[in-house]
């Protein structure tokens, strides 16, 4: 899942402290979401999954799909 965050991220052109400013957390929590030392909560796999149009499966590597069933 942290890489798919971090590839996510880079084809936006964003930086962590972006996701991190959207997601209302400091940069340095966002960039332990990106390298697995902290789990990332419920809520904020949610807010990317919208963010990105993507589904929280695919955040999640459950599948390779990106679209959102819903």
């Amino acid at each position: 899942m942290f890489e798919r965050l971090k590839l996510l991220r880079n084809d936006k052109d964003l930086d962590q402290k972006d996701l991190a400013d959207f997601l209302g957390v400091v940069q340095q929590t966002y960039s332990r979401y990106e390298s697995g030392e902290i789990s990332i909560t419920a809520e904020a796999i949610v807010k990317l999954s919208t963010f990105y149009g993507v589904s929280t499966d695919y955040l999640l590597e459950l599948t390779n799909n990106p679209k959102r069933n819903y």
